[in-house]
């Protein structure tokens, strides 16, 4: 309801040809391993001096994803174009700019009511016109639609792979109860001994405990008590 909501508000906003003489280029990489934002921004700066648009400020992301809707140059780009720094966002493609429908929707809503007009280069889209707008609603919903599909492929490889008996998550630490129990009766405080097997004071005392139950299910097997051998 709310995304609706807000989409209306931004097709009010935007329902005439917005004057564009000042741009903010905003651009978003993933990881920080090999991606440059440079490519998309070279692109951008070229587009705006075709257009004669003046570049007021460049806002890049890096190492974000795209389904976090909180991220800290999109958050000041926002905050700017409520204070009409510029006259429109202008982005390499809307997949830079968020990968969820809701969150492009919102966002969208709130540059339409500061007046802000959002272009999209590689996409071809001017959302500040009636037909920009249309397919705006076209591709968004289709990438929203892709999104849902690949985590339900996702979830479904996980279910089959539990299904087969497959384990997920680290594997547990290999303990020598045997060695632990050695290294207790020589004197060995626990950290002592976690030292030096190299595991955790938590793996060490499960193991001892594991050793001596099975000692004692063994002794009982045989008709023995295992607390009286000795006396």
């Amino acid at each position: 309801m709310a995304v609706n909501q807000r989409s209306t508000a931004s097709s009010l906003a935007q329902e005439h040809p917005t004057a564009i003489a000042r741009v903010a280029l905003y651009a978003r990489v993933s990881t920080l391993n090999g991606q440059d934002p440079e490519m998309q921004l070279s692109e951008l700066r070229e587009y705006a001096s075709r257009r004669g648009w003046t570049i007021t400020y460049e806002y890049v992301d890096q190492g974000v994803s795209g389904s976090k809707e909180s991220r800290p140059e999109l958050n000041q780009l926002m905050a700017d174009a409520h204070r009409r720094k510029f006259d429109a966002v202008l982005v390499w493609k809307i997949d830079r700019f968020g990968r969820s429908l809701k969150h492009l929707v919102n966002a969208l809503a709130d540059l339409g009511a500061y007046g802000v007009a959002f272009i999209s280069f590689r996409d071809n889209l001017d959302l500040s016109t009636p037909s920009g707008r249309l397919m705006f609603q076209i591709i968004g919903a289709m990438a929203e639609f892709e999104r849902s599909l690949i985590q339900e492929r996702v979830k479904a490889g996980l279910r089959n792979a539990r299904a087969k008996g497959k384990k997920f998550g680290r594997p547990r630490a290999q303990v020598d109860a045997d060695r632990v129990a050695s290294l207790r009766a020589e004197g060995l405080s626990w950290s002592q001994v976690c030292r030096t097997l190299n595991v955790s004071k938590g793996s060490a005392q499960r193991s001892v405990a594991r050793l001596a139950e099975m000692q004692s299910m063994i002794a009982c097997s045989a008709g023995t008590d295992p607390s009286k051998q000795g006396g």
